[in-house]
């Protein structure tokens, strides 16, 4: 066994029993083990660090740890431009896609509203998610730590809120959502980018009261159903407001 030193800063101290938060501890490790194991073995899942630091050098989760060493363990910096320190990750994520397990449907909704590709099946295991997020280099969103901590899902996100307005609210300000968003711009069923379906189209689909009431129109290719910007789109626009800068036109549903 060797001994090393460890420091969880900010919100990783969530994951952590009481007598271990904000402060360096020391902990008994297996000679053969790595930055990932022993942090993971400590309850933080490794979706949730973007910068370990061992004995002050930036290092990835293979680092094996030796007696005496100090390792630092940073979640994500929102003021700080730390891009050249990080090692823990091969590659980032160019493109924001996520995909959510079986509990946060009503998330996996929020965002398709915002129009980010969300995958979501009540019916996925937690093998099918990891290996889709990996296959389609998605963010796993989850509240199951384990799930979180399999080796094949390099990039996920740990919900602490209950409440889906909430989580959605959580994303947003840990993963600064605001300039991505693309709000009723993606079928909430389907998950599949909306398009202009104009009113001779859409008049055979639709009640002919709201043919008479509405002229704008967004169509899904998958499942047909239409959109438009009814009391359901009023709606949802008020609960994304405080979320949201100036976006680009909205696209509304019913």
């Amino acid at each position: 066994m060797v001994s090393v030193t460890f420091r969880f800063y900010e919100e990783l101290n969530d994951f952590l029993p009481s007598e271990r938060r904000r402060q360096a501890f020391a902990c008994d490790c297996a000679r053969a083990a790595t930055v990932k194991h022993m942090i993971e073995a400590l309850g933080v899942p490794h979706t949730e660090v973007e910068l370990v630091l061992l004995n002050g050098e930036s290092v990835d989760f293979s680092r094996p740890l030796h007696d005496g060493d100090r390792v630092a363990v940073y979640p994500r910096f929102e003021a700080l431009d730390i891009g050249p320190l990080l090692k823990v990750r091969d590659h980032p994520l160019r493109e924001l896609r996520f995909i959510a397990d079986a509990h946060l449907g009503g998330l996996a909704s929020l965002l398709r509203m915002c129009g980010f590709d969300t995958l979501y099946d009540n019916h996925y295991e937690d093998r099918q998610i990891a290996a889709l997020a990996a296959e389609q280099r998605r963010i796993v969103l989850s509240r199951d730590r384990e799930l979180l901590k399999r080796r094949i899902v390099t990039h996920g996100c740990y919900l602490h809120a209950l409440k889906p307005a909430l989580q959605l609210r959580e994303l947003f300000e840990r993963l600064d959502l605001a300039g991505s968003a693309r709000p009723f711009s993606r079928c909430l069923h389907c998950n599949l980018p909306l398009h202009e379906v104009t009113v001779e189209q859409a008049r055979p689909r639709l009640p002919p009261r709201i043919a008479a009431l509405y002229s704008r129109f967004f169509g899904c290719d998958a499942c047909q159903r239409l959109y438009w910007e009814g009391s359901h789109w009023r709606s949802m626009r008020s609960l994304l407001a405080p979320l949201l800068d100036d976006r680009p036109p909205e696209r509304g549903s019913t």
